[in-house]
């Protein structure tokens, strides 16, 4: 076989394999056709029969047993190889086919009709069988061709099913992935092309808009967007790749510029035409690509990334960025290592950061805050893990592993004598626990510790996500006996009504306001009222990142009751915590006594007899 004829069987086959049909159940709609094959000619066999590397496989028969035969002297291997109709009145005449396997099993008659792609690629055959010789007219074998065209119809259409998608009429996400595969077989290999991703929605978006409008409003919307993009953007093929996802390949020769400048300027006309700019905001995430060295579900996969960093930054397009992806991918990677980390036992530790009483200097509390140590990577900073796993389903198994960690150290610490509030922070998703006030209780319990020996720390905004359910947890935990306290007061809503109907007992002033207080008037003026305000609403306020006196000072004139910051202490180490505090305690102890002892004594007058 010459080296055209191997590339021409590879490319049949691969033809045959992409449409999945080889060793697939029966079919009634195949079965069909064939029954009016063998009825036709009145003869009791006949098949569809597909011809694979080295198998005849019936993906319908009637009147045979056996579903494959081997292809070596099988008629419809030829016709698969010359794509043309194939009659043999007689086997047994045949020099080719007389000693074939169909003839030594009884069959005499041979007629089959070839089973052709709309690429010209034969799969194999309709053929009906006889035991007995016979001739075959005109019309016989058109009826027969025209049975195998209805053949390849149900092929193409059950082929079409699986790649088209049933609401837009696009090629669907498994044929952009083949025509991708097949582009770049085609296109010279170092050839750079741009992928363009259009999101036609975010996902609040698609749930808001799932919950006010009828089921129809996706479909019309998907259905709008699909074909103005198509009127538009001009591209060859649109592909809808995921329920509101367009996929599409700019043209050889498009250059990153160019490709910006048209689809910046067409999403900003179409949202500003649009009547659902409001409730569907689209994004395009553009990846580029060198030809013969992608692989299609990475370049769908940055430009997905690229999509979400739209999304973030609130443009319209953005181009993948590869230092965004390795930070995303790394979170991924974190959010699941985390996970092992909770149930490994020598990941995670808790760090305490000392509360100080302004007035007294005395250390009245401490916030315990949570470390981790990869066992790869090494210390993870807490402003890299925690946002993700605030947002993930391991926040409420984060909160208790930490709830029962400061509380066997609190209880620790009470036993050595050191008695001091511990505060901990709670994120939106432990909110909306149910059992959440029970479970601390019974922690607390556990252990034999006072309700009020444990704060727990609420951001503003973790409450305003669900306010309902947040507030009922909230006052079941301050009806419990454990306090509560505003975390980053200022931040958030910071609402009159917010504050008052708050059942806390501690308001924390977010950082960003006591840095370089000292320097600015305006600042102050507003930390002031902050202090003021919460003050009068019954809170004890605490100040956060407190890191030089000339701000301790101010917060004291200002009346501020406690601080908290690397003026005092940075977060320390359980056993460094313990040797701090006790260190603390004896030099204000030994400050009094000198103090004491510096204080003049009065003279003693003498009684008068």
């Amino acid at each position: 076989m010459t080296i055209s004829c191997h590339i021409n069987e590879a490319r049949r086959l691969q033809a045959l394999r992409k449409l999945n049909l080889l060793d697939t159940p029966p079919s009634e709609a195949f079965d069909r056709i064939t029954r009016m094959a063998a009825r036709f000619f009145n003869l009791p066999i006949a098949a569809v029969s597909l011809t694979d590397s080295d198998r005849q496989w019936f993906k319908s028969r009637v009147g045979v047993e056996h579903t494959t035969i081997p292809r070596m002297k099988a008629p419809c291997g030829e016709v698969a190889d010359s794509r043309d109709a194939l009659v043999i009145p007689d086997l047994l005449a045949d020099a080719h086919y007389c000693d074939s396997p169909l003839a030594a099993g009884g069959i005499r008659y041979y007629a089959g009709a070839p089973l052709v792609t709309q690429d010209g690629h034969c799969l194999g055959a309709l053929c009906v069988l006889g035991e007995t010789p016979r001739a075959t007219t005109a019309e016989e074998l058109g009826s027969l061709q025209d049975l195998a065209g209805m053949v390849m119809a149900q092929i193409e259409m059950l082929h079409a099913m699986g790649r088209v998608d049933p609401v837009s009429g696009l090629p669907n996400r498994t044929q952009f992935i083949e025509d991708f595969d097949d582009m770049q077989k085609d296109r010279p290999s170092g050839e750079w092309r741009l992928a363009i991703l259009i999101n036609l929605a975010t996902p609040e978006q698609l749930a808001h808009a799932a919950r006010a409008m009828d089921s129809v409003y996706l479909d019309e919307l998907v259905n709008d967007a699909a074909a103005w993009i198509g009127d538009e953007i001009g591209a060859r093929k649109v592909y809808h790749v995921a329920t509101t996802q367009f996929a599409l390949l700019a043209e050889p020769g498009v250059t990153l510029d160019a490709c910006l400048q048209v689809i910046e300027a067409k999403i900003a006309g179409a949202i500003a035409a649009i009547k659902t700019s409001f409730v569907a905001t689209p994004a395009v995430g553009v990846a580029p690509f060198e030809v013969g060295k992608a692989d299609c579900l990475s370049v769908l996969r940055r430009a997905q990334s690229a999509v979400h960093d739209a999304i973030d930054a609130s443009v319209h397009v953005a181009v993948y960025s590869a230092h965004e992806d390795r930070l995303y991918r790394r979170r991924f990677t974190l959010l699941g290592d985390f996970a092992l980390a909770l149930a490994s036992g020598d990941q995670l530790r808790l760090v305490y950061q000392p509360r100080i009483d302004i007035t007294s200097g005395l250390c009245v509390g401490a916030e315990a805050l949570l470390r981790w140590n990869h066992p790869s990577l090494g210390a993870i900073g807490p402003a890299e893990f925690i946002p993700f796993i605030e947002r993930s389903r391991l926040a409420q198994a984060t909160t208790a592993w930490v709830l029962e960690t400061a509380l066997d150290q609190q209880l620790a610490w009470r036993a050595a004598g050191v008695a001091l509030q511990l505060s901990l922070n709670v994120s939106a998703a432990n909110l909306l626990e149910s059992d959440l006030a029970g479970r601390v209780s019974e922690a607390l319990d556990r252990r034999g510790l006072p309700r009020d020996c444990l704060e727990l720390e609420i951001t503003e905004s973790a409450i305003m996500e669900q306010p309902a359910k947040a507030h009922a947890t909230l006052e079941a935990i301050a009806a419990s006996g454990v306090h509560l306290a505003v975390d980053d007061f200022g931040t958030g809503y910071s609402s009159l009504s917010y504050l008052q109907r708050m059942p806390a007992d501690v308001v924390k002033i977010d950082q960003s306001f006591i840095r370089e207080l000292e320097s600015d008037p305006r600042q102050q003026g507003l930390v002031k009222a902050m202090i003021s305000l919460s003050q009068d609403l019954g809170h004890r306020v605490v100040a956060e990142g407190v890191e030089n006196e000339a701000v301790l000072t101010f917060l004291r004139e200002a009346g501020c009751d406690e601080a908290q910051g690397y003026w005092f202490a940075r977060p320390l180490e359980t056993e460094v915590f313990t040797a701090w505090y006790v260190g603390r305690i004896v030099a204000q102890a030994q400050q009094l006594a000198l103090n004491m002892a510096a204080m003049p004594v009065a003279p003693v007058t003498p009684a008068l007899p």
